[in-house]
C-alpha cells in the first residue's frame, strides 16, 4: 500500500485518506509528499478573498467523524492518526508506560504531571479553560505550550475537537480553540484494550513495516526518524 497520488478536495476525501493510510500530517515535513498541505486542492487550503481555510475548518468534524487521534505527533507538527494505528503508535511512544508509571519511575517531570492530571481530570477541556485552572499566565505557571506539545508527542494527550467561541448573539467567530483530552477518555475501550496488548518493540516493528510500505523509496533513516 504505497502512499498514493491523490488530491484532497473535500472533507470526505480527507477522511478516506486517514482511513486508508492511517497517518497524514497536516503540514509539509521531512518526508516529501507526506502531508495534507502537499495533497490538498489549492481552493481548499486558503481563501485569500474570504480569509477562510477549509482544511482548518474540517479538523473538528474529521476528528469526531473518524474517532482518530489528532495532535503534534511528528516533528512537533500536527497529524491525524487513525483509531486502527494509534494504539501501536502510543504504545511505542509511551514505551509501554501509562503516565503514572512513567512519573513514578522518574521519567516525567512534575510539571508534566501537573498538566497531565489537569487534562485527565477535566477532559475534554478547551485550552483557555485549561490554562485558567492551571494558572498558566504571567506570574503563574510557565511552559504550557512546551509541556502540552511533549504530552502529545508521548501520546498521553490528544486534541479531541476544535471549539469556536461565540459572540453575544450566539454566532461563532475566530479560529477554533483546541479541546484537549486523553486517548483513554476520547477513544475509550477501543484504545484502552489495545494500547498495551504487545511490547513497545513489537509495536515499533509494525509501524516500521507499515511506513516502509507507504514509502518504499524513502531512506529508511528518514522513516525511523519521523516515527521516533
Amino acid at each position: 500500500m504505497m502512499f498514493g497520488n491523490f488530491v484532497i478536495k473535500t472533507k470526505s476525501d480527507l477522511v478516506n485518506v486517514i482511513n486508508e493510510y492511517g497517518f497524514i500530517p497536516f503540514f509539509e515535513n521531512s518526508i516529501s509528499g507526506f502531508s495534507i498541505e502537499e495533497h490538498i486542492s489549492p481552493d481548499c487550503w486558503w481563501h485569500s478573498d474570504t480569509g477562510q481555510w477549509s482544511a482548518w475548518e474540517w479538523k473538528g468534524p474529521v476528528i469526531k467523524e473518524t474517532g482518530c487521534a489528532y495532535g503534534k505527533f511528528f516533528e512537533k507538527k500536527a497529524c491525524y492518526i487513525s483509531p486502527e494505528w494509534f494504539p501501536d503508535f502510543a504504545n511505542y511512544r509511551r514505551d509501554g508506560y501509562d503516565f503514572d508509571a512513567r512519573y513514578d519511575d522518574g521519567l516525567a517531570p512534575y510539571r508534566d504531571k501537573q498538566l497531565y492530571d489537569l487534562v485527565e481530570t477535566n477532559a475534554p477541556i478547551i485550552s483557555k479553560q485549561l490554562k485558567r485552572i492551571g494558572n498558566y499566565k504571567k506570574g503563574g505557571n510557565k511552559g504550557f505550550d512546551t509541556i502540552i506539545t511533549r504530552l502529545q508527542a508521548q501520546c498521553y494527550v490528544t486534541i479531541s475537537d476544535f471549539v469556536y467561541m461565540k459572540d453575544k448573539f450566539g454566532n461563532p467567530y475566530g479560529w477554533g480553540v483546541a479541546e484537549y483530552s486523553t486517548p483513554e477518555v476520547f477513544m475509550g475501550d477501543g484504545f484502552k484494550d489495545k494500547v498495551y496488548s504487545c511490547s513497545p518493540e513489537e509495536s515499533y516493528e509494525k509501524l516500521l513495516e507499515h511506513f516502509c510500505k507507504l514509502f518504499p523509496n524513502e531512506d529508511i533513516k528518514h522513516i525511523k526518524k519521523i516515527i521516533k
